[in-house]
């Protein structure tokens, strides 16, 4: 299969409760290729379809280095091998416990204080990996821009194709979908007692993954993790 588009996110380690319940409840085990069983949520204000059809075509992940298209010249393999190399090189840390929060018209989970090591693990893959990003079109960043960005924003964008990195960055594994707000706390609040469990302990980070848009709308797929500090 050839892939679209490339990615560079954090993902759960593989069997991890925190990877089975996040690929379970968006609808999407981007490892495995497969619709896993949903977990049973109570107090659900929609079908959990609904509340999640963004996030699960992108699979379970937090975003790194967001999708992009190759640069002429690069190919899949380049930048797997480079991706290792960079990974091998940075050592593997402990992130704080995640907690339930919400932004705007999104829920997700984020992590419970600052994070100076993942800020500089995210920055890495952004600013190591950039040659094998393509330019943004210009639809691209028009669709970035009616997000109203601020000037740092514009700068990100300019130099790097997204808004959203260096200071900027902020991780997230996403949750939901963008709902109303009385949509948003009755999931957020119904979800709260099972992602608990999941937010008591510090979060490992030992490797990233590469994932791959297939195209046409169709979901993610992870298709290899590799482990920091080699």
């Amino acid at each position: 299969m050839t892939w679209e588009r490339l990615a560079i996110y954090y993902a759960p380690p593989a069997g991890s409760a925190l990877w089975d319940f996040g690929s379970a409840w968006l609808g999407w085990d981007a490892e495995a290729g497969e619709v896993p069983p949903r977990p049973d949520v109570q107090g659900l204000p929609d079908d959990p379809l609904a509340l999640t059809t963004s996030p699960r075509r992108y699979g379970f992940h937090g975003t790194l280095k967001p999708p992009f298209f190759l640069a002429e010249g690069t190919s899949a393999g380049e930048l797997v091998q480079a991706a290792a190399e960079m990974a091998a090189a940075l050592a593997p840390f402990e992130a704080p416990p995640l907690s339930l929060q919400t932004t705007g018209r999104f829920g997700f989970l984020g992590l419970s204080a600052p994070c100076a090591e993942m800020a500089a693990l995210a920055f890495a893959c952004v600013e190591r990996l950039d040659r094998f990003r393509a330019p943004p079109s210009e639809a691209e960043l028009a669709r970035r821009r009616q997000a109203r960005l601020g000037p740092e924003h514009e700068a990100n964008l300019a130099r790097w194709g997204y808004p959203y990195v260096a200071d900027q960055f902020r991780f997230h594994l996403t949750l939901t979908s963008a709902l109303a707000p009385a949509t948003l706390e009755a999931t957020t609040a119904a979800l709260a007692p099972h992602v608990a469990p999941l937010c008591r302990d510090p979060l490992p980070v030992r490797e990233v993954a590469i994932y791959g848009d297939p195209g046409g709308g169709a979901p993610f797929r992870l298709l290899r993790r590799l482990p920091l500090g080699g």
